[in-house]
Formats: C-alpha cells, sequence, structure tokens
C-alpha cells in the first residue's frame, strides 16, 4: 500500500521566516554593522589628510588700520564777523583757492572806500609838490638871485660915490639894506626848492604820508579778502563746524580739509612681528567697505617705541596709486610681504599645532596609526606653512580639527 505525500521542507522554513520576518532582518543588521565595525576598528578612522608638497610660499603679517593723510588743514576765519554763507558742503573736494565761507563785508567795503581815499589825497599832495611847488620855488629863487645881482650891483655903485663924497650916508644904508633883503630872499627860496625837493622835509612828509596811505589801503584789502575764506590747496572737506548767521572769530576751527596727495595706511603692528617688518616692503590692503577692491602700498615708517598697553608698533605705508573710493579715517586690512620661497616644502596650516610654542609638531601617519611628529618651521603663510625638518615631500599629516590622537589608527583619505 503506498505511503502518502510528504509535505516538503522547504515550505515549512518559509513560514517560519515568514512568520520571524523583522528577527531575522535586525539580526542581519546586527551582523553588518558588527561587520562594518570590524572592518572600520581594523582599517582605522577614515580622515582627510594633507600632504607635503613643494610650491611657492609667501610670508605676510596682517593687521588692521585706517587711512590717513600725512596733515589735515584746519581752516578759519582771521578775523571777527558773522558767517553771509558757507559755500560747501562736508565730504566736497575742493580746489586751492575756491571760496568755502563768506562773511558780512559791507564794513570792510566802507574802510576800503575810505583807505582808497586817502591815497587819493596822499597821491594828489605828491603831485603837488611836483607839479606846483616844486616849479615855483624854483622860479621864486631864479627872482631872487637875479634880484640879489642887481642890489650888489646898487651897493656897490653907492658905496664907490660915498667914498667919492657923491653919494649920502643914508642913501649907502638904503644900499646895504636892500642887499641883505634881496640875499635873505635868495636863501629863502633856496630852502623852499629844497624842501620841495626829493630828500627835502616837505617831500619826505609827503612821500611818508602817501607810504602810510598805501599800508592802511593794504590792510583794508586785505580785511575784506578775509571776507571770503577759501582753500589753501585742493582736498576734500571732511569736517564742517559752521552754519550761517554764527559769529566767527580767529582761532576757532570751521572747516577741516585733507590735502589731495600722498595717502597713508596707518596700522598698529603686534610687537611680535616687529623683526619682520622693514622698510620698503610692498602690501596689498583693501578697505573694510571695499573688500573686493586691492590696492598696492609699501611701509615708509616704523615707530621707534612700542605702545605698552597695546603691545603694539605703529607702521606706516604709503599708498602708491590712492583709489578714489579711499577716504580719510576708513578702516583697512593691510597684508604686508614679509618673505618669499620658491619650490620649497609646504604644508596646509590646518595640520601644524602648537605653531607659537617653540615647539610645532604634527599628526603623522605611519603603518596606519597616527604619531606626533615635531617639525622645524620656516615662513608661515596664510593658509600654508614651510616645512624645514621633520616631514618629507609627500608625507601626510592629519589636520588639528579631525580629533586624531596618537596611535589611533587612521585610514588617510584624499583631499
Amino acid at each position: 500500500m503506498p505511503l502518502p505525500p510528504t509535505t516538503p521542507l522547504p515550505n515549512k522554513v518559509g513560514i517560519w521566516a515568514w512568520a520571524h520576518k523583522w528577527l531575522i532582518v535586525a539580526a542581519l543588521a546586527f551582523s553588518g554593522f558588527g561587520l562594518w565595525q570590524g572592518v572600520r576598528l581594523y582599517l582605522g578612522v577614515g580622515v582627510v589628510v594633507d600632504v607635503v608638497q613643494r610650491g611657492d610660499l609667501i610670508e605676510t603679517v596682517v593687521a588692521s588700520g585706517h587711512v590717513e593723510t600725512p596733515f589735515r588743514a584746519e581752516i578759519g576765519s582771521q578775523i571777527t564777523g558773522t558767517v553771509a554763507d558757507v559755500l560747501v558742503e562736508e565730504g566736497m573736494s575742493v580746489k586751492s583757492g575756491q571760496p568755502l565761507i563768506a562773511l558780512e563785508a559791507r564794513e570792510l567795503n566802507s574802510s576800503l572806500e575810505q583807505a582808497q581815499g586817502v591815497v587819493a589825497q596822499a597821491e594828489a599832495r605828491m603831485r603837488q609838490l611836483q607839479e606846483l611847488t616844486l616849479p615855483s620855488a624854483k622860479q621864486s629863487l631864479a627872482q631872487a638871485k637875479a634880484t640879489l645881482v642887481n642890489a650888489q650891483l646898487s651897493f656897490d655903485r653907492t658905496s664907490e660915490l660915498s667914498l667919492k663924497g657923491f653919494a649920502t650916508r643914508a642913501a649907502l644904508d638904503d644900499a646895504r639894506k636892500a642887499l641883505d633883503i634881496a640875499t635873505t630872499q635868495v636863501r629863502t627860496a633856496e630852502l623852499e626848492v629844497y624842501t620841495a625837493s626829493l630828500g627835502g622835509s616837505d617831500y619826505v612828509m609827503a612821500q611818508t604820508q602817501l607810504n602810510q596811505a598805501r599800508a592802511s589801503l593794504d590792510t583794508a584789502s586785505s580785511r575784506l579778502a578775509y571776507a571770503t575764506i577759501r582753500a589753501p590747496r585742493d582736498g576734500v572737506l571732511i569736517s564742517r563746524a559752521v552754519e550761517r548767521g554764527a559769529v566767527v572769530q580767529p582761532g576757532k576751527t570751521l572747516l577741516i580739509l585733507t590735502p589731495i596727495g600722498d595717502t597713508q595706511l596707518i596700522l598698529q603692528i603686534d610687537e611680535r612681528n616687529l623683526g619682520l617688518i622693514k622698510l620698503a616692503q610692498k602690501a596689498i590692503a583693501s578697505a573694510d567697505a571695499y573688500p573686493d577692491h586691492k590696492f598696492e602700498a609699501a611701509v615708509s615708517y616704523i615707530n621707534p617705541g612700542v605702545d605698552i598697553t597695546r603691545a603694539a608698533v605703529e607702521v606706516k605705508l604709503d599708498v602708491i596709486k590712492p583709489p578714489d573710493y579711499l577716504r580719510q579715517d576708513m578702516t583697512v586690512s593691510v597684508d604686508i610681504e614679509v618673505a618669499r620661497k620658491s619650490a620649497t616644502l609646504v604644508l596646509p596650516s590646518r595640520s601644524v599645532r602648537e605653531v607659537l610654542s617653540g615647539k610645532p609638531w604634527v599628526m603623522g601617519l605611519r603603518g596606519g596609526r597616527a604619531y606626533r611628529q615635531t617639525v622645524k618651521l620656516g615662513l608661515i603663510g596664510a593658509t600654508k606653512t614651510e616645512i624645514l625638518e621633520g616631514l618629507g615631500e609627500g608625507a601626510v599629516a592629519v589636520p588639528s580639527a579631525s580629533g586624531v590622537l596618537s596611535g589611533q589608527r587612521v585610514r588617510p583619505v584624499a583631499p
């Protein structure tokens, strides 16, 4: 008698597997995770490493500062007066001689007209001496000399007749008197000619009065000119402290002008970098307001003293070609080039640790494990550092931000 058919085993396994499917999935996931952890433990943590390579390196000192012209012109009034009008605004560019402020000038105009009148009177007095007084005095002198000659001849004749007894004593006395009068008239005429001539008292007095009148006219003209305050040179007005109707006095600053021309950058350099800074070193700068626009500068001054409160040294740089947008007191960032090398061993700075400690080191890789390697550094750039000793070309280093510890197994990953 034939046996009944037996139920196939696979069907039973399939039913069991379906009933316990989530348990099987969890077991497989756990097994996979364990396998992955085992591989990871054996091969190490995957870390992006940096490679020592040859390249060009520029070492810079980075600092911030501000824009400043070598000097500022403080503009004020030279006389006391009332402001009639302010002709400029803060921030304007002005030319040398351009009117900036106008003061009330009615009184000054009156003083000028009065001084012009006094000069005209003094000049008329000089012309009177030269055209009338002196010629008249010369004519009077010529007439007095002629009268003296006649008086002398008359006196001589009368004296001769008196000696012969033909003339009386009274006639001789009259002739002598006429001679004395003629002599006095000549002397008086000579004095009149002298005083009216160059070097004479009347001439000197008239010339002095004319000079004084002209000096007063110059003063009045200058004071009138002071009523218009002008720009002493080309520049930009960075400050204004005056309004229409204000009463101004000498010594009070009304406007501040930064002359157009030389422009400097004033920096405070950490004293630790003082030994790196030299005169004439080149630099690249940018204004914080225009960070994408770069311009060149050069070190022109290093303060011999150190600011003890900030442990810094003041350094000035001349801007070679100042851009149009550069303004007084703008904040700037500056990279001063202090050294340069070509085809040297360099490593990204992120992998160099304790640079300022005097004993820098890197986390190198050997046999798949991280180890601490002391290195000797050369130039320190913005993003790369020169390696002089400790690592060779092609060696790898673990960045400090990776968190890898010495002795830990590491699997390097190319950047």
